[in-house]
């Protein structure tokens, strides 16, 4: 059913003043800098098609030229055969200007065609380098980013900067050959009569540049509106299961037509200003061809000119205004793919996880000693862990209890490197993890976490994510420890069976133990279980305790798990409160203790009974 809120026409709104002063001060202090070097790296990436641009620019100049050489045999044959009514030699001059205009056209495909092929290849390496990027920032960036917003640089900003390069480059580099052409051409048929057609130019950069203050600004709000809008669009798709919990449709309509209307009120006057440039541009054009009527009839009773002249001074006029009116157009896009250029330089500015560990090492293997020696941590300044020390001794299972906001999976992140500590030291084998490189480290572990994350694949390539070059009888093999290859063979396709990302067609507990075998496949010396069962039934969860006690024999396992039942095992539990450590030991001797632990698992056998 059709709302409203989307029946109403567009409303016409003032010139977002304030958030274009913003912008405008902004601009101000970035301009010189983010603007010449945003346009200094596209180049870097269009230089690596260099024979490809030698093509281009030739066949610029071959079109350029053709566009000067024809207005000027139109203006020989009045002058040379209408005028004199001379017909002796006019076939021929005529065969000439059709193998002019001929070859201008097979010019201008030519470099069309090319340009296109490396504009392509531009927004290619672009967009591989800003996905490799991707993989190369750490957590912490993506935690505080809308990912709709990230997806809008790969996407919307490489298109506009793509569709820039296909439309403006030749544009630009070809106008400005015209209007030196034009120019020389013009001086050297009158100089007087060329100094009169120039009198509109400071008028064209007056209104130029008043035009283009407003379109800048205006293209970079564009821009940023349009990745607040695919942000929010992200976040409502992925949630519409909570949306639709809490009957919260109504809401998130709303705030979308609230950014939408943002988007549409940016992008209205951006192509408004943008819009201007054109009419200006034709309005002095006029202007242009009745100046050079006027003074072009006067000197040609005076003898001063030939009609002829005049006929090739108004082609020129056309020629000289038709690059000034494409140059401000084109600036325009120019302005509005840098852009976007710098929102995805901006991502591939960002300091990488391996920049800031280029002097980390390789770790050639480990026994899983890990401890923890007063360690402390915040999260954008907010205290979260507080002295924390513990010490996990190779083979040993360490767990981690307590309520929601403890600390447990921020000590889960900081064992990982997801996240690098504040105070203290975190040591493996003795070995301070800030010193070894973030992909050595994780080579050596095996995550199962509480949301069951699975590719759109098959069961049997999200098996062997966890080991590559495993072999299917190894995947069956995993499988079958996790009690996964029952509920698999019985699916249509078996281990062939593609799954969309979120899992569809198999229950949690299925996809929970799916990422359970992918742990296994991995092999690790170390193995982190964040609420590992947490959503699964307690059937199935009976089921893979034995294959998980396999899976964590021989290896340093750091377990958090809300139900206390699955943890009483652990060589070592740490109940944490606040970011704090206040109790550690085995099962029995916390419970001996009757502290904080001891009152939690007696309330939830309460709970449970």
């Amino acid at each position: 059913m059709q709302t409203d809120q989307f029946k109403r026409p567009f409303q016409y709104k003032k010139i977002p003043i304030d958030d274009l002063r913003i912008q405008q001060e902004k601009d101000k202090t970035d301009r010189a800098r983010n603007t010449a070097g945003t346009i200094k790296r596209i180049w870097s990436y269009l230089a690596r098609e260099k024979m490809m641009l030698l093509l281009v620019i030739f066949m610029v100049l071959i079109s350029s030229a053709m566009s000067l050489a024809g207005p000027y045999m139109v203006g020989m044959a009045i002058d040379d055969f209408i005028v004199t009514r001379e017909v002796s030699g006019l076939g021929m001059l005529l065969i000439w200007l059709l193998i002019i205009y001929v070859f201008h056209s097979l010019a201008v495909f030519l470099q069309n065609y090319w340009m296109v092929g490396i504009a392509q290849n531009t927004v290619y390496s672009l967009r591989e380098e800003l996905f490799r990027q991707f993989h190369r920032l750490p957590i912490a960036f993506f935690d505080k980013r809308q990912h709709g917003e990230l997806m809008s640089r790969i996407t919307n900003d490489i298109d506009n900067i793509n569709t820039t390069l296909n439309q403006s480059v030749i544009q630009i580099f070809a106008s400005i050959l015209t209007l030196i052409g034009t120019v020389v051409v013009m001086l050297a048929l009158s100089p007087l009569l060329t100094l009169i057609t120039m009198t509109i130019i400071p008028m064209m950069f007056m209104a130029i540049r008043w035009i283009t203050r407003r379109t800048g600004p205006l293209y970079k709000l564009q821009q940023q509106h349009l990745g607040e809008l695919n942000g929010y669009v992200e976040e409502t798709v992925s949630g519409q299961h909570v949306i639709k919990t809490f009957s919260q449709e109504k809401r998130v309509i709303r705030e979308f037509k609230t950014h939408n209307e943002n988007l549409q009120h940016s992008g209205f006057w951006a192509q408004t200003f943008a819009g201007f440039i054109p009419k200006v541009m034709n309005m002095l054009n006029f202007l242009s061809f009745g100046l050079i009527g006027l003074a072009g009839g006067i000197f040609a009773i005076e003898g001063i000119i030939t009609v002829g002249v005049i006929v090739i001074f108004t082609e020129y006029a056309r020629q000289f205004t038709r690059p000034l009116n494409e140059l401000s157009n084109q600036f325009n896009i120019l302005l509005s793919a840098v852009a976007g250029a710098e929102r995805v330089f901006n991502i591939i500015d960002e300091e990488q996880e391996e920049t800031a560990e280029s002097t980390a090492i390789e770790l050639e293997s480990t026994d899983g000693r890990l401890t923890f020696d007063k360690v402390s941590f915040a999260y954008d300044e907010t205290p979260i862990l507080k002295q924390i020390s513990f010490t996990a001794d190779p083979g040993q299972t360490v767990a981690f209890v307590g309520h929601t906001g403890a600390g447990k999976t921020t000590i889960i992140n900081l064992i990982s490197r997801f996240y690098n500590y504040d105070l203290g030291s975190i040591k493996l084998d003795g070995i301070d993890v800030k010193h070894i490189k973030r992909s050595s480290l994780r080579k050596y572990m095996a995550f199962v976490l509480q949301d069951a994350f699975l590719f759109h694949a098959t069961i049997r390539e999200n098996i062997r994510y966890g080991r590559l070059n495993a072999t299917d009888a190894e995947i069956v093999e995993a499988a079958k420890n996790t009690n996964a290859h029952d509920f698999i063979s019985r699916l249509p396709n078996g281990y062939d069976t593609v799954l969309d990302q979120d899992g569809s067609g198999i229950s949690q507990g299925q996809k929970q133990l799916i990422t359970i075998a992918r742990a296994i496949m991995a092999d690790p010396s170390m193995l982190i279980l964040d609420e590992a069962t947490s959503n699964i039934d307690t059937v199935t969860e009976l089921k893979i305790q034995d294959a998980l006690k396999r899976l964590m024999h021989n290896r340093t396992s750091f377990v958090i798990a809300h139900r206390l039942n699955t943890i009483q095992e652990a060589d070592k539990i740490i109940m944490l409160e606040n970011g704090e450590i206040i109790e550690q030991g085995s099962h029995e001797s916390l419970i001996k203790q009757q502290g904080h632990y001891y009152h939690l698992y007696k309330e939830q056998l309460r709970n449970h009974a």
